[in-house]
């Protein structure tokens, strides 16, 4: 695809977070989690303006640069010309998220077939692993109510997502917040993991539950294991990995 740079149109630091989003769409579909192109990452631009990046609709995950994602602001209009379409119906369920919370920068979103199975699931997420006890600590379920295109569904997304980090949709898939976008993506990987290991511990024999004392104190645990820092733990190392296989999405 022939796009034009936008490194000279946009701010130094809106550059950065395009890198950095694109990046994300690519660890995602390097990952497994992406659906054709149907989910969506989002990210709020610094800036009075809320205004926020989305994929450009119709292009795979591992296609998507930081000068091909679209701009806009808080009703979809385009803020940038772009060629690409922009999913309206995607993005209720961001813009819903990140009215409601200004703490964060970053909306992930996916439809993997363990996330969609444990969402399916009356049980929800089982305190049945160590990388269940890091999601069970912020943990927050939404009920299905269809396709989201409908804004009237916004108040009540916002009301049962409140303070926490990681979400669980019902028979719909996964979505994790961030203040950075590396640690909604460290947020979804754990969040991933936590589901592919319920379902394959569920075909197995007699599951045995982690202690809800161990869960009560993961907090604590998580800065011992990343040092405070979150997803830029982890980040540099995710991004040299891209760069071995393709550094196309920093374009």
């Amino acid at each position: 695809m022939d796009i034009a740079s936008l490194k000279q149109v946009v701010s130094a630091e809106e550059w950065q977070l395009r890198v950095d989003l694109a990046a994300c769409y690519r660890l995602v579909a390097l990952y497994g989690w992406s659906d054709l192109v149907f989910t969506h990452i989002t990210a709020r631009v610094p800036g009075p303006e809320h205004h926020f990046l989305i994929n450009p609709y119709g292009l795979m995950f591992d296609e998507i640069t930081a000068s091909s994602l679209v701009k806009i602001d808080q009703q979809c209009n385009k803020i940038i010309d772009s060629p690409f379409p922009v999913n309206p119906a995607g993005f209720v369920i961001h813009s819903a998220v990140h009215q409601a919370r200004e703490d964060i920068t970053c909306v992930l979103h996916t439809h993997t077939r363990a996330g969609v199975a444990v969402s399916a699931q009356k049980c929800g997420i089982l305190p049945i692993s160590q990388q269940s006890s890091f999601v069970l600590a912020s943990l927050a379920y939404h009920d299905y109510e269809g396709v989201a295109f409908r804004d009237e569904e916004k108040p009540r997304l916002q009301a049962d997502l409140g303070h926490a980090n990681f979400l669980v949709l019902r028979n719909h898939g996964l979505l994790t917040v961030g203040k950075t976008i590396a640690d909604a993506f460290l947020s979804m990987y754990v969040f991933e993991s936590t589901c592919k290991i319920q379902i394959d511990a569920q075909a197995g024999g007699e599951l045995v539950e982690v202690d809800p004392r161990i869960v009560q104190g993961v907090a604590q645990a998580m800065k011992v294991q990343t040092g405070s820092q979150g997803g830029a733990f982890v980040w540099p190392a995710l991004l040299r990995k891209l760069d071995r296989t393709g550094p196309g999405y920093k374009d």
